[in-house]
């Protein structure tokens, strides 16, 4: 299996996106990152390990693995105009797909998860406008942040006791996904 791992050390994630210390303090070792991951996820703090993969896994990758989130945690409730432009841009990362899922990230329900998903595939690089406005290039941190917030939200919408077993399955899926294997998500 090869890894989708793309940093050598847990610190230089944070090296490369300095807003993750809201989330999390920066490792003052050379902590791998899976392992820094796997101890947010033990921690007081676990939401802290689903922020970590985002910016830890590439753009693409993390879109594919929230999106394999918010699908197991929501079932039939995740479909949609965003579910769906999301998952063509994974298909194919090019241009014309990622202005479709920011057509329909700009058109959904910003309440929604799937949203969410619309949005990380669409600020994964571009211009995070219409086409039609001036450009805007999308933030390096762009594409994480939603898809953070599109696993958060859906885990959030669980029943309170589902919370930390979603959490916990939606991690393990993210570290099987960087160390090389599938992005499906157990259901707990």
């Amino acid at each position: 299996m090869l890894s989708r791992v793309r940093f050598a050390t847990a610190r230089n994630v944070f090296e490369t996106f300095p807003q993750l210390r809201w989330n999390a303090a920066p490792p003052e070792d050379e902590t791998a990152p899976l392992d820094y991951a796997r101890r947010l996820l033990e921690s007081s703090k676990p939401f802290s390990a689903v922020t970590f993969l985002a910016h830890l896994l590439p753009r693409r990758e993390a879109v594919w693995w929230a999106r394999q989130c918010v699908g197991a945690i929501l079932g039939p409730q995740a479909e949609g105009a965003a579910l769906r432009a999301a998952d063509i841009w994974v298909r194919a990362p090019e241009e014309a797909n990622r202005q479709t899922a920011l057509a329909a990230a700009a058109a959904g329900d910003q309440t929604l998860p799937t949203t969410w998903l619309a949005f990380a595939a669409a600020w994964s690089g571009g211009s995070m406008c219409a086409p039609d406005l001036k450009p805007l290039p999308a933030p390096a941190q762009a594409c994480a942040q939603a898809a953070n917030a599109a696993i958060v939200m859906a885990i959030t919408q669980t029943y309170p006791k589902q919370i930390g077993a979603w959490t916990r399955a939606c991690v393990e899926a993210g570290l099987r996904f960087a160390e090389g294997g599938e992005a499906r998500v157990m259901s707990p």
